[in-house]
């Protein structure tokens, strides 16, 4: 009988580091340099920037663009956007030389099932949002071990005081513009020459789905027109984890 050779030991997946040891060395780190960590950290098949191609978003894709347009992004079309913002997308697509843009939609099975009047937006908001962002989403990340997000401190409320780096349920979650002032945005639009949102010259000076949009007036919080007259101000991407 011939012997059986020994089989080698599986190889192990190398540990991630901790959010908390990634945060405190990437605490006064620049947004490129932060974007460039996180690749290095699980590399580019297993990192996603999520990115709603809003009032600001151009500013982010810029910073990553120079690191690696190859960067896979997320954008969640939940059926209920601005024309206006799927023309911006296309143009920020092409002027940035931006790769891998996936366009993620709600399940017509789910759609149909939980929102067949198309008035969830007004009857529950945050069903709306669960079905169409923060479901897709998950799912979106299933592949990804980390993503970038485009939260700032100075936009207040559940983000005046986040991390530079955090835990998402099981995923890494980089916010490489915590630290960085509107000044500072206004700064990159103006450098890099960037397009602005087709809506930004009319008063939305944040752009969400087109039922729960509007306008703001002088001197009000950009994000004030976002679910007006209501209490929520977070369409659960942020607040609910994705794994």
């Amino acid at each position: 009988m011939n012997a059986i050779a020994p089989q080698p030991a599986p190889r192990s997946v190398p540990a991630l580091p901790s959010a908390q040891e990634l945060d405190r060395s990437l605490h006064d780190a620049s947004p490129a340099e932060i974007i460039a960590a996180a690749l290095k950290t699980v590399g580019r098949e297993k990192l996603a920037l999520v990115s709603s191609f809003g009032t600001e978003s151009a500013t982010l894709l810029k910073v990553m663009a120079d690191v690696d347009p190859a960067i896979p992004v997320i954008f969640l079309d939940t059926g209920w956007l601005f024309e206006e913002t799927l023309a911006y997308r296309d143009t920020l697509i092409a002027t940035l030389g931006l790769k891998d843009v996936r366009s993620i939609k709600p399940s017509d099975e789910t759609l149909s099932r939980e929102d067949p009047d198309r008035d969830l937006w007004f009857s529950d908001p945050d069903a709306c949002c669960r079905i169409r962002k923060v479901e897709p989403l998950a799912r979106a990340l299933k592949p990804f071990s980390a993503w970038i997000n485009g939260r700032k401190r100075f936009q207040g409320n559940a983000r005046a005081d986040i991390p530079v780096v955090e835990e998402d349920g099981t995923r890494l979650k980089f916010n490489p513009f915590a630290n960085v002032s509107r000044e500072e945005l206004e700064a990159i639009f103006v450098r890099a020459k960037l397009p602005r949102h087709p809506l930004a010259a009319s008063g939305f000076r944040s752009v969400g789905c087109m039922p729960c949009t509007s306008r703001t007036a002088d001197g009000e919080d950009a994000r004030a027109g976002r679910w007006r007259g209501r209490a929520k101000t977070e369409c659960g991407i942020h607040t609910m984890k994705t794994s």
